[in-house]
């Protein structure tokens, strides 16, 4: 018997981080609920740092042209298998550090909210200490690395 792999589905996805090193997650109430980081898949011919400040426009309300995002360097990746529209596909997302003011994000300016039903700035103890599902699973200890200022020698390969 052979298992076909799901269709491969590449996005982007940004840790957003303020100047005091709080991550900026979004709440979607599928699958019982869970908090997230900004991002999405590419659209055709995007890289994915442009599919990243693409999507933090079009989820946060961050006007582009106002240069408000400092994109910084690919932090991790994540491959997981799950329902996108109703089919199954092999997700691929790259994960950027990106730098914003936490005054430069507007929800209400956002084109495309994506079923977004929330937006919180989370200190690194909140998110430590939360009982709330948080995707991906080792952002706390990502955020933390950030915060302090250690560069990774690569990105991260995150699960869950």
């Amino acid at each position: 018997m052979t298992t076909s792999m799901p269709p491969l589905r590449e996005a982007a996805r940004a840790i957003v981080m303020d100047a005091d090193d709080r991550v900026l997650l979004l709440r979607y109430d599928e699958n019982q609920g869970f908090w997230a980081t900004p991002g999405g898949s590419l659209q055709q011919g995007e890289d994915h740092a442009t599919a990243t400040l693409r999507e933090l426009g079009e989820e946060l309300g961050i006007d582009e042209n106002e240069k408000a995002i400092e994109l910084g360097p690919q932090l991790a990746e994540r491959t997981k298998d799950h329902l996108v529209g109703g089919r199954e596909v092999r997700q691929v997302e790259l994960y950027f550090l990106a730098r914003v003011s936490a005054a430069d994000v507007d929800p209400t300016r956002a084109p495309q909210p994506d079923n977004i039903r929330a937006y919180r700035w989370w200190t690194l103890a909140e998110l430590r200490n939360t009982q709330q599902t948080v995707h991906p699973i080792g952002l706390a200890d990502l955020v933390a690395t950030v915060a302090a200022g250690r560069p990774l020698k690569q990105p991260v390969v995150l699960t869950g």
